[in-house]
């Protein structure tokens, strides 16, 4: 790569850069919130509003109690606890229902027990009528949905499964919630700092009242990391403050892509609706390209991009999600944007991806596309 064209971060979806107000934020805290929260001395007791102040300051911003509302040590942490809690408390059935998309942390914890898999449509949207079938059955002890796939960016309709699920609906919402609230009735919900600008380390777990869950871990919330809380509160702040004009803009550039890339690049397809989507996320397939090898090749040319399945870590196991949506999983390639990524940056990449995915084609032996 040339010294003088600066690198383009495209994996947001994996971890957004770290949010100004969160640098901020946890510099300050290194200084006034290392203390242990649930002490009784005057620094813990500092350290104790600090937490409370972070709980309601994340609380407000997706529309719960602050009571609602723990701090966990990731999403994956969360999502999993999410399930598992809403199992262990059940007073009857012990089905787990989930979408055939959900995150691995959600399809681990339905491996432990009785679960039910509704599949998903070309575009990665449930099925409203085979959702509604599946969570009427007398057995369902919790039904689980995510608001929009990791992988296709598609939004899900959270408030109509919410509507017809007698069991309690958990949504995993990690890449909706720094663009805005998760509407309808749900019952728990998680996300992940990290995916909105905050440090890594801290998950959330709502739990609205009137739910029952038990923790699977023996000490709850536990001991907690209070200055990677503080900095994703501020971070959850900052990132709402903007966050319609952010979706705007990016969403431009994420239309910009999806149409170059199919105009472009010859058996290629673009994947997830093309209006109810996420703003900053599009997965495309490259056929007869290897995903690994066209993401190292774009790596050299400075765009760090996501291939394989974004949420099975040190894998590049073919998508279990495009393969529920019955798409390309071959050369499949994830861009995902956020606040600091430029039209420059989107320009570079589309003007170069064609060239070397036919490079790559060439080297396969693939020619005369």
């Amino acid at each position: 790569m040339n010294g003088s064209v600066q690198p383009a971060y495209f994996d947001a979806a994996t971890a957004a850069p770290l949010h100004p107000a969160a640098r901020e934020a946890l510099l300050a805290a290194l200084d006034d919130g290392w203390a242990d929260p649930i002490r009784l001395y005057s620094r813990a007791r500092r350290a104790r509003l600090l937490l409370d102040a972070a709980r309601e300051a994340v609380a407000a911003e997706v529309g719960v109690r602050p009571d609602e509302l723990m701090f966990t040590p990731s999403g994956t942490h969360a999502a999993q606890s999410a399930v598992l809690g809403a199992l262990a408390a059940r007073r009857a059935g012990a089905v787990l229902v989930h979408s055939a998309i959900e995150h691995s942390a959600v399809l681990h914890a339905a491996a432990r027990g009785p679960a039910v898999s509704v599949p998903v449509d070309s575009l990665g949207r449930i099925d409203p009528d085979a959702w509604a079938k599946a969570v009427a059955e007398p057995d369902i002890a919790v039904a689980a949905l995510i608001s929009a796939s990791h992988e296709a960016g598609t939004v899900q309709p959270i408030a109509l499964a919410a509507s017809v699920s007698p069991a309690p609906l958990m949504v995993d919402a990690a890449m909706s919630i720094p663009f805005g609230r998760v509407p309808g009735e749900w019952a728990l919900l998680t996300a992940s700092a990290r995916k909105w600008g905050g440090p890594s380390g801290v998950g959330i777990l709502v739990v609205r009242k009137g739910t029952r869950w038990i923790s699977p871990w023996p000490e709850g919330e536990g001991s907690v990391n209070l200055p990677a809380i503080l900095a994703a509160a501020a971070s959850l702040q900052a990132v709402r403050a903007t966050a319609n004009d952010d979706a705007a803009r990016l969403s431009a550039l994420v239309d910009k892509v999806r149409t170059t890339v199919a105009a472009t690049i010859p058996d290629v397809e673009v994947v997830g609706d093309p209006v109810e989507r996420l703003p900053h996320l599009v997965t495309f397939s490259c056929l007869y390209v290897e995903g690994e090898a066209l993401l190292h090749a774009l790596d050299r040319r400075g765009f760090a991009v996501s291939s394989g399945s974004s949420c099975t870590s040190s894998t590049l196991e073919p998508s279990h999600v495009l393969a529920a949506m019955g798409v390309l999983t071959h050369g499949n390639i994830r861009i995902s944007l956020h606040r600091e990524t430029t039209g420059e940056q989107v320009e570079r990449f589309l003007s170069e991806l064609p060239g070397i995915v036919a490079e790559l084609r060439e080297k396969a032996g693939v020619v005369g596309l």
